[in-house]
C-alpha cells in the first residue's frame, strides 16, 4: 500500500492526536491548542477559497515569526496552493521581482512591513487580487484585517482537491550569486520527506517545545513547522531575537530546542556573561547551529557555561534543506568532540553525499583533497522556478543526476565534510546568505568605481562580513561611509559591506578577473579555516 507523503499530514496527525496540547504560544504568550490552531487555519483556508484560490496558485506572505506563518502556510497548502514566505528583511523594491515572479493571488502582511509592499499596491499591475494585513488598522491604505477575515470565515475543514505528493507546495526564494533570485520548488513529498529525517537527527518528542529564534521564512523553518507540529510539540513564538528574550522563554516555557547560528550563540554568550540567568528549565536543551561552522571556541562555550548541547547541521535551501549531521554519540565517543562537532558532519538518512573533483570523480577521503559537494536525496528541491537552464545546469554540471551545492569540501575517512570553500561566493553573516556578486554590482552602479570585489572577512559577532575592496576614478572624493550608504539606499542593510577599503588595483588574471582568492587569504591565513 502506498499513502501520499503531503505536508499537511503533520497538521492532520497533531489536531487528532494533541488537540488539546498547547501547539502554539504567540509571541504575545496567547496560547493555542492544536484544535484552536486546525480551526484558524480552516478559516484562513475557506476565506482563501472565496478568493478565489485554486489548486496551483500562489499565496505569499511577508511576515517575522509568528502564529500566523504557520497558519498562512497550512492554510494554503491544504487547498493545493504554493505557499512563498518572502524574507522580510529586503527593501521594497527588491520585492518587486520576488512577487511579478511568482505572481501571488493573495499576499499577507504583517503591519510593521506592509509598507515595503505599498508601492507595489498602489501600482495595481501585479498579479495580487487580495491584500491582507496583520491588524490592518494601523496599516496605510486599504487592507483586509486578517482577524476579520479568519472572524467569516467557516472553521469547517474545507473540501480539498485531490493533491498528489509530487504537486508542487512551496516556492522559497534564495539570493543564489548571479542575476536574479531563483525561486526553489519543494513538493509535498519533499518537504515531507525531510522532515521526517530532521526530526529524527534532531531528537524531536512530543515532549519537546521550540523556541523560534531562526526566521522561519528560512525554508519554512528548516522544516520544523512540520515535523514538531506533528510529533505534537510546543512552538514558542519569538518575534524578534532579543538575548533576555530568549532566556526568558526557555525558563518559563521549559524550552528543549532551538536554533541558533553562530552568530546568534556568540550573542547569547554575550548577554549571559553579564546577566544572571538561568539557561534551562526542566528539561535539557538542544541548540541546532547551521550556516558557516561555529568556532570551537562557541561551540565549548556553549556546552560548557550554557549547558546545551550543539546539533551541529549543513544545507541549502535546495536541499530541504538538512542533509549532514554531526549528531553521532558513537563517533564523539571515538574522537575528539570539539572537531567532530564542528564539522558539518556525514549524510543524513538515504542521503548519498559527494565530494568530486573538476571531473566528477570522487575526490580521496583524506580530509585535504577539495572538492564540490553533490547530492541525492529525497528532500533535494524539484526544480527552479521559471528557471530550466539553471535547474539542468544544477543537477548536471560536474555530476549528472546530482544536485551541485557550489561549496567546496574536503571528506575524511569518516566521511564527514568539511567545507573549505564556496564556489558561488556567498557570503554568510549572522546566519543570512548574501551574495557577493549583488552587491558588487551594486558598488558598480556608482559612477565614482572603476573595479569593485566584495569578499567575506572575519566578524567577532556576524562570524562573517561583507568587505568591498574598491578601486576609483582618480578625481573621485569617495569615503567609505560615502559608499556604505549607497550601498543601503539600493539594498537590504545585512547585505551592506561594513568596511570599505580603497585600493589603487586589484589582483587579476590574464584575462582581466578578479582573483578573489588572493583577497580573501590576505584576512583568513590567521583563521581555523577559510570557508569563503
Amino acid at each position: 500500500m502506498q499513502k501520499p507523503l503531503l505536508t499537511t499530514d503533520f497538521l492532520e496527525r497533531a489536531v487528532k492526536l494533541y488537540g488539546d496540547e498547547v501547539g502554539v504560544v504567540a509571541d504575545d504568550g496567547t496560547e493555542f491548542t492544536y484544535a484552536e490552531l486546525g480551526e484558524r487555519i480552516n478559516r484562513l483556508s475557506n476565506a482563501l477559497r472565496e478568493w478565489g484560490v485554486e489548486k496551483g496558485d500562489r499565496v505569499a506572505l511577508l511576515s517575522p515569526n509568528s502564529h500566523y506563518f504557520i497558519e498562512t502556510l497550512y492554510a494554503s497548502m491544504q487547498l493545493g496552493a504554493l505557499y512563498v514566505p518572502l524574507n522580510f528583511r529586503l527593501q521594497p523594491e527588491e520585492y518587486d521581482y520576488l512577487v511579478n515572479d511568482c505572481e501571488p493571488t493573495v499576499l499577507i502582511a504583517d503591519y510593521d512591513y506592509a509598507e515595503k509592499l505599498q508601492h507595489l499596491k498602489e501600482a495595481g499591475d501585479t498579479s495580487v487580487e487580495q491584500w491582507v494585513a496583520y491588524d490592518a488598522d494601523s496599516v496605510e491604505g486599504e487592507w483586509h484585517d486578517y482577524e476579520t477575515v479568519l472572524d467569516g470565515a467557516s472553521a469547517e475543514q474545507p473540501s480539498t482537491p485531490d493533491i498528489r505528493e509530487d504537486d508542487d507546495a512551496t516556492i522559497l526564494y534564495t539570493s543564489g550569486t548571479t542575476g536574479d533570485p531563483k525561486g526553489v520548488v519543494h513538493t509535498h513529498r519533499i518537504q515531507h520527506y525531510h522532515a521526517l529525517i530532521h526530526a529524527h537527527h534532531t531528537e524531536l518528542e512530543d515532549s519537546d517545545t521550540m523556541l523560534w529564534t531562526s526566521p522561519m521564512f528560512h525554508i519554512n523553518g528548516w522544516g520544523h513547522i512540520y515535523g514538531l507540529t506533528g510529533i505534537g510539540g510546543t512552538h514558542v513564538i519569538l518575534r524578534e531575537f532579543d538575548p533576555a528574550a530568549v532566556f526568558d522563554r526557555i525558563e518559563e516555557y521549559d524550552v528543549s530546542f532551538l536554533g541558533g547560528a553562530p552568530t546568534v550563540l556568540n550573542m547569547l554568550l554575550e548577554y549571559y556573561e553579564d546577566a544572571d540567568v538561568p539557561t534551562r528549565g526542566d528539561l535539557p536543551v538542544r541548540v541546532e547551529t547551521a550556516a558557516s561552522p561555529p568556532p570551537k571556541k562557541t561551540i565549548r562555550r556553549t556546552e560548557d557555561e550554557l549547558g546545551w548541547r550543539i546539533i551541529h547541521a549543513y544545507g541549502a535551501t535546495e536541499t530541504g534543506p538538512i542533509i549532514t549531521t554531526s549528531n553521532s554519540k558513537r563517533k564523539i565517543a571515538k574522537g575528539d568532540k570539539y572537531s567532530i562537532i564542528n564539522k558539518p558532519g556525514f549524510a543524513t538518512l538515504n542521503t548519498d553525499i559527494r565530494v568530486v573533483d573538476t571531473d566528477g570523480r570522487d575526490v580521496p577521503l583524506d580530509d585535504q583533497t577539495k572538492g564540490e559537494v553533490v547530492v541525492r536525496g529525497n528532500q533535494v528541491l524539484d526544480r527552479y522556478w521559471n528557471k530550466p537552464e539553471a535547474t539542468d545546469e544544477a543537477f548536471n554540471d560536474r555530476v549528472e543526476g546530482w544536485f551541485h551545492t557550489g561549496d567546496i569540501a574536503t571528506m575524511d575517512e569518516n566521511r564527514m565534510i568539511t567545507i573549505v570553500d564556496r564556489k558561488k561566493d556567498i557570503i554568510i553573516s549572522g546566519g543570512e546568505n548574501i551574495s557577493s556578486i549583488e552587491v558588487q554590482d551594486t558598488i558598480y552602479d556608482h559612477p565614482d568605481v572603476t573595479r569593485a570585489a566584495v569578499i567575506a572577512v572575519p566578524h567577532e559577532k556576524w562570524g562573517e562580513t561583507p568587505k568591498a575592496l574598491v578601486v576609483t576614478r582618480e578625481e573621485s572624493d569617495l569615503t567609505e561611509e560615502g559608499l556604505i550608504e549607497f550601498c543601503r539606499e539600493r539594498l537590504a542593510h545585512y547585505k551592506c559591506p561594513t568596511v570599505v577599503e580603497f585600493r589603487d588595483s586589484l589582483p587579476e588574471t590574464s584575462t582581466g578577473k578578479i582573483q578573489k582568492f588572493e583577497l580573501r587569504q590576505e584576512h583568513w591565513q590567521e583563521e581555523e579555516r577559510d570557508v569563503n
